[in-house]
């Protein structure tokens, strides 16, 4: 499971349908919905935060967002709209870590991509993390 701090703009095809698929079963955990990933590293930031739900559902909203911009059709109902809009930190290190993490997989699945977001002199987070100093988080599994 791979829950990106990236915005999901950078992302390719393959990789904003498996974000979509990943974090709607992060809310499912969140939400007692399921026995599977309880203890998942990628889900400590949503379970750590004063409103879970409020932050994983604004988080599947800029996802959504994306994809219909792409002219994808992504289930919107799946989503509790009446969230808070709420906000948690994320570090540079981890930020840093996850482009080259999706650079690596973008240098053979979409090298077009890859090159453009190469090129590119910052790379923003999704926009319920606010970056902080700090190396890669302690979740992190490298």
């Amino acid at each position: 499971m791979r829950i990106w701090s990236l915005h999901p703009k950078y992302l390719d095809t393959k990789g904003i349908v498996a974000l979509w698929r990943e974090t709607l079963l992060a809310k499912h955990v969140l939400e007692g919905k399921t026995k599977g990933y309880k203890n998942h590293p990628q889900l400590i930031r949503f379970k750590d935060a004063k409103r879970p739900l409020d932050l994983i559902n604004q988080y599947l909203t800029v996802i959504c967002d994306e994809a219909e911009k792409r002219g994808y059709n992504f289930d919107r109902t799946k989503i509790n709209s009446n969230y808070i809009p709420a906000h948690t930190n994320v570090t540079k290190g981890q930020i840093k870590f996850e482009t080259e993490h999706l650079l690596k997989k973008l240098k053979t699945r979409d090298p077009e991509r890859f090159r453009l977001i190469k090129s590119q002199k910052k790379i923003n987070a999704h926009p319920i993390f606010k970056v902080v100093e700090g190396t890669v988080e302690e979740w992190e599994k490298v």
